[in-house]
């Protein structure tokens, strides 16, 4: 199987369990207000509207996987990947935003004493209803991780948080049925919508880092293993190297520094070497840019050449291990500065 054959079957798992996340979600939100209009609980109605969010976000979720799937243009040389980013950071959005609709309806509850009826009917619904939410949001976690799709596993973890707001009300409901207290009832939805706020900021502050291209430090750790397991003594350092997450596809861009005496065609050589290495070690890397700079003088100490006609001092017989404190820095020495 080719490449294209590969990510043309990740692009078609992805649709299928975003439309299966839809469709779940719509019966289980339509089971959810049955048992709200069965029991009058605002606790189970602070559930139901959560659901609501669980199926826009899942639209939303499946338009930017269809987005991010159009090769890149013109306008868009990077791709159309970092819609899902914005996916990821609309559903967090709604979360907070449910989370406000829930107090806003369970605070007053506190003062207004409701009768509830038939909570044996309402519990019963809830817990086949977060059944149904646990096998699903594990299974597009898995997915997710699989195909390296953001938004399928941002949605599988939403989908947990829900089980576990599910299981939180009806806790509450078995209170107010063993006490007869009926505050339990707007108690456990403060409860409810405590928890999801925490969900929701934690996905709107991934969405923010990614389109921020905020660094991935495991990723960075990978490529400078890669380069050190594989150094030649022409590689004399590696600066500068960052990343850049795009959906489910990487931009890897550094320099590398050569000896002095290369001509373009070697460098270009060693250049090109380095990219198909990392690409074809690494399968979440799209893209690899090396610069290759000449070396000077203060990196002699580093430079494992036996030989070397410009060298000024003497090099080193020991291959040290890059770190990537070290390469994620610019390098200052002869004839560039930190601005270049």
């Amino acid at each position: 199987m080719t490449n294209d054959d590969t990510e043309i079957s990740s692009q078609t798992i992805r649709f299928r369990a975003m439309i299966l996340a839809i469709s779940v979600g719509g019966l289980l939100m339509t089971v959810k207000f049955v048992a709200y209009f069965l029991t009058d609980s605002t606790a189970i109605l602070s559930d139901a509207l959560e659901s609501i969010i669980n199926v826009v976000a899942s639209g939303f979720a499946l338009y930017s996987i269809y987005v991010s799937n159009q090769p890149p243009d013109s306008s868009h040389p990077y791709g159309h990947g970092k819609i899902e980013y914005f996916s990821v950071g609309f559903e967090g959005a709604l979360i907070i935003l449910a989370a406000v609709a829930i107090l806003y309806k369970a605070i007053p509850a506190f003062f207004v004493e409701r009768p509830l009826a038939q909570l044996n009917v309402g519990i019963v619904l809830l817990l086949g209803a977060s059944a149904v939410n646990l096998v699903l949001g594990l299974f597009l976690i898995c997915t997710g991780r699989e195909t390296r799709s953001i938004p399928l596993e941002a949605d599988g973890k939403h989908l947990l948080t829900d089980v576990y707001t599910s299981v939180g009300v009806v806790g509450g409901l078995l209170l107010v049925r063993l006490t007869g207290w009926h505050w339990w009832d707007p108690l456990a939805a403060c409860a409810v919508a405590i928890n999801i706020v925490f969900t929701g900021w934690h996905l709107v502050k991934e969405s923010f880092g990614r389109l921020m291209d905020e660094a991935d430090p495991e990723l960075l750790e990978r490529i400078v293993e890669i380069l050190t397991e594989n150094r030649r003594p022409d590689w004399i350092d590696v600066h500068q190297l960052r990343t850049r997450h795009y959906g489910d596809k990487v931009h890897v861009d550094f320099h590398l520094v050569v000896p002095r005496s290369f001509g373009l065609p070697e460098a270009h050589v060693e250049a090109e070497e380095i990219e198909m290495m990392i690409l074809n070690t690494l399968e979440e890397v799209a893209e690899v840019i090396v610069h290759v700079d000449p070396c000077e003088d203060p990196l002699c100490g580093r430079c494992l050449q036996v030989q070397c006609q410009d060298r000024s001092q003497a090099g080193t017989t020991t291959v040290k291990s890059w770190r990537v404190a070290e390469v994620v820095m610019k390098r200052e020495g002869k004839g560039q500065t930190a601005e270049d």
